[in-house]
């Protein structure tokens, strides 16, 4: 299931956390899963399991702030970030019809990949000096998937086109993140984005249905899960690890 449940009072982690009944959330490593059909969401039968499941959390996260901020035809996306997150906005804002979309990254080692997924354009920002006035203005929407305040955010927003938006979904633990209050001219938004409803899931799940988008997964046998979150912390991750149970 997603990473979170929603209901009127309270938000229910559904790992290492507490249900509302008092019986514990395991996520992805519990045996099995009861949930009030008001959560629920059905999988379309030519969705594979492991497909799925890492869209009902990474694959949402970024489906949500493309969707608000009218991803499609029109529309120049840049995705910073090419790693668990950010594969899904490449394949996303692609299968939405986006006119261009732009992987942003520090080093030019996920270049092919990217262009894989749909990339129009690779951008290394640790190895072209001249990439922040290379593609000033060149970009409507970014979503930045990055969880660290070390970024050059000044020049991030330097990519937007006047009127355009830099949603932020990767989320800090080094400090606050604040967007250089004098690069917010020109009608330049900076705004945030959490996860998203089970009518996002939804359609998410309907396009990725009708474009046959394929997420980038490896699956691990549930044995092999510490292994796995030692392998996915070094960075050796392209780009979603998924437990399966053996037969």
């Amino acid at each position: 299931m997603g990473d979170e449940q929603y209901c009127s009072k309270k938000i229910v982690g559904t790992y290492n956390n507490v249900h509302l009944n008092g019986g514990k959330s395991y996520g992805g490593y519990a045996l099995y899963n009861r949930t009030p059909s008001h959560f629920v969401i059905k999988i379309p039968d030519s969705i594979p399991s492991a497909q799925a499941a890492p869209m009902l959390c990474g694959g949402v996260t970024l489906f949500s702030p493309l969707k608000h901020h009218n991803c499609g035809p029109g529309k120049r996306v840049g995705i910073i970030g090419v790693g668990g997150l950010g594969h899904f906005g490449v394949l996303l804002a692609k299968a939405m019809g986006a006119d261009k979309v732009v992987a942003i990254s520090r080093k030019t080692g996920k270049a092919n990949d990217a262009l894989a997924m749909g990339a129009d354009l690779y951008v290394a920002t640790d190895d072209e000096p001249d990439w922040a006035t290379k593609y000033a203005r060149s970009l409507d929407l970014i979503v930045c998937t990055v969880s660290s305040t070390k970024m050059p955010m000044t020049e991030y927003l330097g990519l937007l086109a006047t009127g355009g938006a830099l949603v932020q979904v990767g989320l800090p633990d080094d400090g606050v993140l604040l967007a250089p209050v004098g690069k917010l001219q020109r009608r330049l938004k900076a705004t945030s984005s959490f996860i998203g409803s089970p009518n996002e899931i939804r359609e998410m799940f309907q396009l990725v249905a009708e474009k046959g988008v394929k997420a980038w997964i490896e699956e691990i046998p549930m044995k092999d899960a510490n292994q796995a979150i030692v392998d996915m912390h070094a960075g050796k991750a392209r780009y979603r690890y998924v437990l399966v149970n053996e037969q």
